[in-house]
């Protein structure tokens, strides 16, 4: 083939593989809309199960559900038939992915199922099949032709079938309220989880390892107080502890091109006033929302007295994955 060629076959796959998707908003019909009633109204799982191409499809669709609210696990056939049928309730509901719709593993658990007493679900290529006889609902999934060139490679219906069950899965989605703070905690140890969750409180420096001193403090003990907590800052406290302001490593840089006698000044003398700062219960990403829109590196972490509690650092957030771009 010819690099031509290649480009074209390419884009010959993808316009049959879309024009499959696009087929498929015809049968997004009342059976649709039943299907996810009866998954929304159950108290059991989804159970999803498919032999082949469809069972790696069956997979993907049951992690988006997971992680969307809606509890689902996939089970194989074959593994089905010795033993792992006892992981089915009959508060379950079962969705059966066959393009043939005469998948002969599936026919087998059928009557297994129906025995069970969970309502079936097809999710096939062929309406009138004989597993479409045995079936509570029918998700049409049918496509004209696969992208294989033999018609062979299971290419267009699987997409097909991952699309429905992206469509299930949003609209369950949507009726059950599914909000990003849901998805968040089905997901800590994602970036969108942390930024979700993640408070001040919980990453902040404090103790010991937040740089403090007093109003009157002098200039050679400030910067030993910034250098040796490692912040390029410290803040600066009056004698009730209550916040001044903040030296940064950018103050004493812009105090030495001044070229004062520096030996007599105190930390009142060098600090910024009015610094920006934050609150503890505020989640992290609004911190680094603020650092980024005011261009600075940390923010000073405020009580309801306005006394310092906390420092949180633009390295500490960026480190945990919280960029907000």
């Amino acid at each position: 083939m010819t690099r031509e060629q290649i480009i074209a076959k390419g884009k010959d796959v993808i316009r049959i593989e879309a024009e499959a998707v696009n087929n498929l908003i015809d049968g997004i019909n009342e059976n649709f809309a039943k299907t996810v009633e009866l998954i929304y109204n159950s108290s059991g799982r989804v159970v999803f199960t498919g032999m082949g191409k469809s069972g790696l499809i069956a997979r993907k669709i049951v992690a988006t559900l997971n992680s969307t609210g809606t509890a689902a696990f996939f089970m194989h056939p074959t593994d089905a038939l010795h033993g792992d049928l006892g992981m089915v309730r009959n508060d379950d509901t079962v969705i059966l992915i066959s393009k043939s719709g005469n998948t002969e593993e599936l026919l087998n658990l059928v009557p297994m199922f129906k025995r069970i007493g969970v309502n079936i679900i097809g999710m096939l290529g062929e309406s009138e099949s004989k597993l479409s006889r045995d079936c509570d609902l029918i998700l049409n999934v049918s496509v004209k032709e696969e992208a294989c060139p033999h018609d062979l490679a299971p290419t267009s219906s699987t997409t097909a079938s991952l699309v429905m069950g992206d469509a299930l899965a949003i609209a369950l989605l949507e009726m059950r309220g599914f909000t990003a703070e849901d998805f968040a905690f089905l997901h800590p140890g994602g970036s969108l989880g942390k930024r979700l969750s993640l408070k001040i409180s919980e990453i902040m420096i404090s103790g010991k390892d937040m740089p403090v001193v007093g109003e009157q403090t002098s200039l050679k003990d400030s910067i030993l107080e910034i250098t040796s907590k490692r912040l390029g800052v410290t803040c600066v406290v009056n004698e009730n502890g209550v916040l001044s302001g903040i030296i940064t490593d950018g103050d004493l840089r812009r105090l030495l091109e001044k070229s004062l006698d520096l030996r007599n000044l105190v930390a009142t003398d060098v600090m910024t006033k009015k610094p920006k700062t934050i609150t503890k219960e505020l989640l992290a990403s609004f911190a680094l929302q603020q650092m980024e829109q005011y261009n600075i590196t940390s923010l000073v972490v405020l009580s309801k007295e306005k006394k310092p509690e906390g420092i949180v650092h633009l390295h500490d957030l960026v480190k945990l994955g919280l960029q907000s771009r």
